[in-house]
């Protein structure tokens, strides 16, 4: 994280005061039509285009027309660009779509997390910038609240609300990121998906031993390796099984109003 700047912000780094617009603007010096929007739009595109690795403050600069040192005029270290280009491209929530009658929280959830993966699907190279720590900037906070808020008159605590929000965000990620590796890793084969799944099929026939992998061998058996052909299969399995964990913690929970998954939603 960058160090802590003595404007506007107090006691906030240096990144978060630029992401809530408390930072001073330069007064003296920087390149006309330069700015800091400017900037972070350009280290967007250059993440979209070639990868987070190719973000660097040098390649910022000659995109914007500009040298490299009066980019630290506006950005203080490249920590606190990624902080940025992580606001601009995830972007604020969009308004959850109104859920069916007499649906509740877990569909709310549910259109939450899907609303999440579809954003870091847009933009895979977010996954690639480390968590620095909990979310702080308009639009995680953002985010943050709108996951809350689905779970309104679930009947649960504020501060389990808060844990369920993480382990659902943190699913996300993670299915994001696996699938982005899988993709990435067929790509480089220069194969189609079923080429590659039918290659390891094949391998796993030949390496596995009944004996010793009695579970994957009934599998292969079975003939359920080639895998359902909904691409999503997978995320939606992971999401249903985390949001039935949830409703069995509801229903546990002493005191409160009991609200089933299905029930209708008071938020």
């Amino acid at each position: 994280m960058a160090e802590k700047s003595s404007s506007g912000g107090g006691d906030l780094p240096a990144s978060l005061e630029a992401a809530w617009g408390l930072r001073d603007r330069p007064a003296k010096g920087p390149k006309p039509g330069l700015s800091l929007e400017r900037i972070v739009a350009a280290a967007v595109d250059v993440a979209s285009a070639d990868g987070l690795a190719a973000v660097s403050m040098g390649r910022v600069a000659q995109e914007v027309g500009a040298s490299t040192m009066s980019l630290y005029r506006y950005v203080s270290a490249k920590d606190e660009l990624y902080v940025l280009m992580q606001e601009a491209a995830f972007g604020p929530p969009g308004p959850l779509s109104a859920p069916e009658p007499g649906a509740g929280w877990r569909e709310a959830l549910a259109a939450w997390a899907s609303a999440q993966r579809d954003r870091l699907h847009a933009h895979l190279w977010l996954l690639r910038i480390p968590v620095g720590g909990p979310p702080a900037t308009p639009n995680s906070l953002a985010w943050w609240e709108q996951g809350i808020q689905a779970l309104e008159g679930s009947g649960l605590a504020e501060g389990d609300k808060t844990s369920v929000v993480l382990l659902v965000s943190n699913f996300v990620r993670s299915e994001a990121a696996l699938m982005a590796d899988l993709a990435a890793a067929v790509v480089a084969r220069g194969v189609s998906p079923d080429e590659v799944a039918a290659s390891y099929e094949r391998t796993l026939k030949r390496l596995v031993d009944p004996a010793r992998h009695p579970g994957i061998s009934r599998l292969l058996e079975s003939g359920a390796m080639g895998g359902p052909e909904d691409p999503d299969y997978e995320f939606t399995f992971g999401l249903e099984r985390l949001l039935d964990g949830v409703e069995a913690l509801i229903r546990k929970t002493d005191g409160g109003p009991r609200v089933p998954a299905d029930g209708a939603n008071s938020g």
